[in-house]
Parts: C-alpha cells; structure tokens; sequence
C-alpha cells in the first residue's frame, strides 16, 4: 500500500480501537446490569432476535458490499456524476429492501413462540421483537449514502458519529435498567438512537459529498455497469445467503435443542470472543479500500506481498487473542456475571477454536471483500451452511451448547478454509495455497502449544477480584504477544510491514 493509503488505514484503524475499546467497557456494563435487573431469560431473548433479523437481512441482497466494491473506481477517478448516479441507484434498491424485510419480519411473528424455549410465556412478546425490526428497516434507508464513505476510507468520520451516539444510547439503557426495570424502553432507547445515528451519518456524507444531495432525475445509463452490478450482486447474494444463515442460526437451534436461558449464558462466552476478535475486524476492515486500490492497480507480485504482511499481522493475533480467550473466558464470566452463568470447559473450547478461524481468516476474507472473489466462491459457501445446520442440530442433541459450536468449526475446515486461499492464491497472486496451508498448520501447532505453556505459567494466579483478573490477562497477552512476535519477525510480511511503518516516519 502507499503511504497516503496506509495513513487513512491507520486512522480509520485507531478510531475504530478507540470505538470499540468504549463500547466493550459499557457494553460488559450494561451487559451484567441487564442479568441483575431484567434476567437471563430476557438476554437470551436478544440474542435470538439477533439471529432472526440478520436471517432477515439477507433480502438486502448483499448489497452493501456490492455497493462499496462499485464506488472504487468512480472514486478514484473523481467521476462525479457516474458515484451520483450509482447512489440513486441504490436508493432505489434499498426502499425496496426496507419494505421486503418489513413484510417478510411481520410474517415471521406468528412463529416467535416456536423458535423463543422458556417455562413461562413472555408478556409483549411480539412488540419486543416489533422494535428490534424497526432497528434493520430503518437503517436501510440511509446506508445508500454513508456507504460512500467507508468506500472513500473516510470510515472514521462515521465511526465517531457512532461512537457519540452509541455511548450515550448504552448509559441511557444502563439508567432505564436501573430506575425503571423496563425491557420495553430499552428497545424504545436502541431505536430511536438507531434512527439518529442513521440521520447525522447521513448528513456528513452529504456534506462531504454536496453532489449526492439531489438525485432527482439521476440513473446508470451505462447498460454495462448494470449488467456488471447486477452479476455482482447475485453472486454476493449467494454468498450472504449462505454466510448469514451459516452464522445467524447457533442461537435459535441452541434456543430450540437446549433453551433460550442457554442462549443467553452462552452469549456471555460469545461477546468475549466477539469483542477481543472486533479489534482484529476493524483493522482488517479499515483496510478494504486500500486493498481494492492495490488490485485494480498493482500486479500479482505487489498484492502478493501485501496479503503477506497482513497474513503476518493475523497469525500474531490469532496466537494473542484464542491465548487470552481459553485462559480468561471462565475467570472473566464468573468474576462478572456469577458463577452460576460458568459453562463447561468443553464449550470454551468450541468457541476458542471458532474464535482461532475467524481471527485466520480475516487476511482472506479481506481480500474477498476487495476482489469481489464471491462469483468464485459462492457455491462452496452454500455447501458449507448446509453441513453446518445438519450437523448442529445433530452434534447438539449430543453435546448441547459444545456440539453446535463445534459443528461450525467443521463445517469451515472442510470446506472455504482450504477453498477460498487455492482461489484466491491462482486468480490474485499467481502463488501456491499450499505456502499457505503450511502457515495456518505452523501457526495452529504454536497456538496450542503457547496455551499449554501459558496455562502452566498462571495456574498459580488465582482470579478472585478484577486487578487479579487484569494481572492474569496482562500475563497471558504479554507473553503470547513476545512469544509470536518473536517468531514472525523476521517473516517477510512482517518486515514490509515494518519498512513501511519506517516511511511514514520519515515523511
């Protein structure tokens, strides 16, 4: 990447650390006031229409990536009226997104009773979930402007917009839990900071984008821009088909073969590993712009040798993050939330080895996202959600919690895993997976055995406040991070990606 490249990255990479690192403080906050005030049923009740409304997402099409993926080139030749043209376009697609998702939510009311498992009946019920999807329908009728930003790596500037909105949306939350108990006005607060969220991004990318204000009378003309968005479009459709439901059903199968209180304590478990795994998606993602940039403009060699640096970045994390994952999760749930919301050991394992494939995968699934790879690898996904299904259901009539989690980690191994690199590797880089492969076995062996070590190291250490919880953490992520740095130093992703830290210095 060029420097003026790599400087947005790193911008939109540290106000994106900055983001998450406030919301994860008020988001554990508010996470264990919502287990004393309301309780766990109410908690597993999010997480379940979580899953149903990103099931519902899937009518968008996946046209938020297609979408960013088109407004490159136009961007970057500062083609005005054809980027006015491309939003009015989407406008258009998206209006018909929000009513489609709105239709198809209200028709899924009369089966919440099916798929939500408590002894007792939940009062209100159906209004409950009337709010989380007036959350998704409303945001589909701004994202065709603020998309233009993330497109342009101006993501920081919506970050921060976020970042206001969503800090005062928690403590409002946190002080309707405390004062009035009152599941209702929590969704009531979510929304209607959704909506202004939504509004002021808006406003900004208007502002830095006059041109987009009036799209009155604008349209693709060009027949073979459209057929191209459209193909686009379809093939990324299957791949969010498949990736949405292959992610989005864990909670309801779990809420139906267990019950929805084992949804709720396994989200517990979960947001852990999504907010140590969020630090490593928002500098990959702050990347995506750049990454398309270097594909349509430089060659094999030249993108090979970025997805090397990036590759070298990812396998550190990965030895950092499933470290303090498996050696923290139970102390940091039981010192938190109680030790009647502990699970078994064996599902901090399922999730520690989701955890180590998302984290490794990031690298591909970032390129993936910049090369549009989904018209090559969109069938192999559609395969991989059906085994995972099939085997969730049966893996957790077996182990419960363990064997759906663990069905998933499967599923991505024996299919996109090996899959995605070898296409990836012949059509981009013009490179062998096998060198690939090879990495991701090395950097396996050295996960496990730097767990081992590390769980040796601070047996000792014994967790019964939060500064004993902070000395242990700071131990294990120390540690792991000198252990993999050490053995990836002198890789050669790392050291193009310390030749270019050196030139921005210097400049």
């Amino acid at each position: 990447m060029s420097v003026s490249r790599t400087k947005r990255t790193a911008e939109n990479a540290i106000m994106g650390f900055v983001y998450q690192f406030i919301t994860m403080i008020l988001g554990f906050v508010s996470r264990v006031v919502f287990l004393r005030t309301i309780g766990v049923e109410f908690l597993g009740l999010n997480g379940i229409f979580s899953d149903v409304l990103n099931l519902l997402c899937l009518a968008d099409l996946g046209f938020s990536t297609a979408m960013s993926y088109s407004f490159y080139k136009p961007l970057a030749d500062g083609d005005e009226e054809r980027i006015t043209a491309l939003v009015a376009f989407y406008r258009k697609l998206y209006n018909i997104v929000a009513l489609i998702v709105l239709v198809c939510g209200l028709c899924c009311i009369p089966f919440l009773k099916v798929i939500v498992n408590v002894q007792n009946d939940i009062r209100y019920l159906e209004i409950y979930y009337l709010f989380a999807l007036a959350n998704v329908v409303t945001s589909y009728l701004f994202v065709y402007k603020t998309t233009l930003l993330t497109a342009d790596q101006k993501d920081y500037m919506v970050i921060r917009i976020r970042m206001v909105i969503n800090i005062t949306k928690v403590l409002l939350q946190i002080l309707i839990l405390i004062v009035l108990k009152s599941y209702m006005l929590y969704l009531a607060a979510d929304t209607l900071m959704v909506i202004a969220n939504n509004i002021i991004a808006t406003r900004k990318a208007e502002k830095e984008y006059p041109y987009i204000r009036n799209l009155k009378d604008k349209s693709v003309e060009d027949v073979s821009l459209k057929e191209k968005i459209v193909e686009n479009m379809r093939s990324v459709f299957i791949y969010k088909v498949s990736t949405t439901v292959f992610s989005a059903t864990d909670n309801i199968i779990i809420s139906m073969v267990v019950s929805t209180v084992a949804v709720g304590m396994f989200g517990n478990y979960l947001m852990l590993s999504q907010k140590l795994l969020l630090m490593e998606q928002i500098l990959f993602s702050s990347m995506t712009a750049s990454i398309g940039n270097v594909i349509a403009k430089e060659n094999d060699k030249k993108r090979y040798e970025v997805f090397k640096s990036i590759q070298s970045i990812s396998l550190i994390l990965c030895g950092v993050i499933t470290g303090c994952y498996f050696l923290l999760a139970d102390d940091f749930v039981r010192l938190i939330f109680g030790q009647e919301f502990t699970l078994p050991t064996v599902v901090v394992c399922a999730v520690t080895v989701n955890a180590y494939f998302s984290c490794a995968l990031q690298p591909l699934w970032l390129y993936r996202d910049a090369t549009g790879l989904y018209r090559k690898t969109k069938y192999i996904m559609l395969i991989a959600t059906i085994e995972n299904i099939v085997l969730s259901v049966v893996l957790g009539h077996v182990l419960g919690i363990a064997g759906v989690i663990f069905a998933s980690a499967i599923a991505r191994l024996t299919t996109y895993c090996w899959y995605e690199p070898k296409i990836l590797f012949k059509e981009y880089f013009n490179e062998s997976a096998l060198i690939y492969y090879r990495d991701i076995a090395v950097n396996v062996i050295l996960c496990i055995s730097a767990i081992a070590a590390l769980s040796l190291v601070t047996s000792w250490i014994q967790v019964t406040g939060i500064i004993m919880l902070i000395i242990k953490g700071g131990i294990v992520a120390c540690l792991s991070f000198a252990f993999f740095i050490g053995v990836y130093f002198n890789s050669d992703g790392a050291q193009g990606i310390i030749a270019k830290i050196k030139m921005m210095i210097r400049r």
